[in-house]
């Protein structure tokens, strides 16, 4: 049977990659990917499928650059011939990004069935592009793939079904724990920044909360700028972020504040398991924090993914100076921090997904 596997941005090609080898494995299924052109630089985009060993996409759609609005339209456009040409038994859209929705809604309209991954996550800000995103998909969809019990709570108080939800794990952690065991042939330090092991922090900033407004811009710099003078840090940064930071003029880069272009999944990681803590706006980046078991600081007011803050690992900080370096000095000197790896957080997510698509269980 033919599946519609569609991706669009960086964090989506991490949940597609498992799902794809997972159903490659089974004689039943025929995955086919499809990239909406949502991340369309090569940084965010073409390294993602070479280092996770993933195919060239078997559709490309273009879509490139433009507002979240603008973007689930175009990919309503591109996407509603394929589908009627492909006539799919089923359409999987990963993560909460537009091209999420998109796919959702035309499949919605073409009476394909979906199933969504990482479904019932919930911020309950509305502000947020991936919320309204998020709560729509759900709603769609048959098939509703669940990280955590948190989140099956989250859709049975909106009324969902239970039949159409099953706790089946974290799919990012698929990944994560499969790059680690197949680093890429090439892997090499490259233009890193030469720091030990616990020397440094990580830092990855993004949001639009964060980064479109420049008085809240300037308010993270300055945590950053005052962090960096207790610990170095190492920022990769998004290139949204760096349009934003020349449009502000706001300069980082500095010998304590090591701003780099955009990483490959598998460097990324390597500096990820040897920071001494993170600095985040990331939602997967709380996750994969915690599974590797390094302090993380979510300089954000909420969280889609409260159990890792439940499982000991994760500090909602916001965007205050004060609180940030408060905060991070705090770890740094070895505060509290027990993180728990979560029930079926172990690697084997897409078999379970699978297992549900054939049989109605997990496996």
């Amino acid at each position: 049977m033919r599946a519609l596997l569609v991706s669009g941005a960086r964090p989506n090609f991490m949940k597609v990659a498992p799902l794809y080898r997972a159903m490659r494995s089974r004689s039943r299924w025929e995955p086919i990917l499809v990239h909406t052109g949502q991340h369309y630089d090569p940084e965010m985009s073409g390294v993602f499928f070479d280092s996770l060993r993933l195919p060239s996409p078997d559709h490309h759609l273009g879509v490139g650059a433009a507002s979240p609005l603008q973007q689930v339209v175009h990919i309503l456009e591109k996407i509603e011939p394929l589908l009627r040409s492909i006539e799919p038994a089923l359409t999987i859209v990963v993560g909460d990004v537009s091209s999420t929705l998109a796919a959702a809604l035309a499949s919605s309209f073409a009476g394909i069935p979906i199933a969504h991954v990482e479904a019932g996550l919930r911020s309950r800000d509305w502000s947020m592009p991936e919320e309204r995103n998020r709560v729509l998909t759900d709603r769609l969809s048959r098939f509703l793939f669940t990280p955590s019990a948190d989140a099956d709570e989250n859709l049975r108080s909106e009324g969902i079904e239970p039949n159409r939800i099953f706790l089946v794990g974290n799919i990012m952690i698929d990944s994560l724990d499969w790059i680690r065991a197949h680093p890429p042939e090439n892997a090499s330090a490259g233009s890193l920044p030469s720091l030990p092991a616990r020397s440094y922090g990580l830092v990855t900033l993004h949001r639009p909360s964060n980064v479109d407004d420049p008085r809240c811009f300037a308010r993270v710099a300055e945590a950053l700028r005052r962090v960096s003078d207790s610990i170095p840090l190492v920022f990769p940064v998004h290139p949204r972020t760096r349009a934003r930071m020349k449009e502000f003029g706001i300069e980082l880069a500095s010998e304590r504040l090591h701003c780099l272009p955009p990483l490959p999944y598998f460097p990324f990681v390597r500096l990820l398991v040897d920071a001494a803590l993170v600095l985040t706006d990331s939602g997967g980046i709380q996750e994969e924090a915690l599974v590797l078991g390094v302090p993380c600081l979510t300089m954000r007011e909420n969280t889609e993914r409260p159990v890792t803050s439940a499982m000991g690992g994760n500090r909602i900080v916001g965007s205050d100076p004060d609180r940030i370096f408060a905060e991070a000095s705090d770890l740094l000197a070895g505060g509290p921090f027990e993180p728990r790896r979560p029930p079926l957080w172990d690697g084997r997510t897409a078999e379970r997904i699978v297992d549900v698509l054939e049989n109605g269980t997990p496996g």
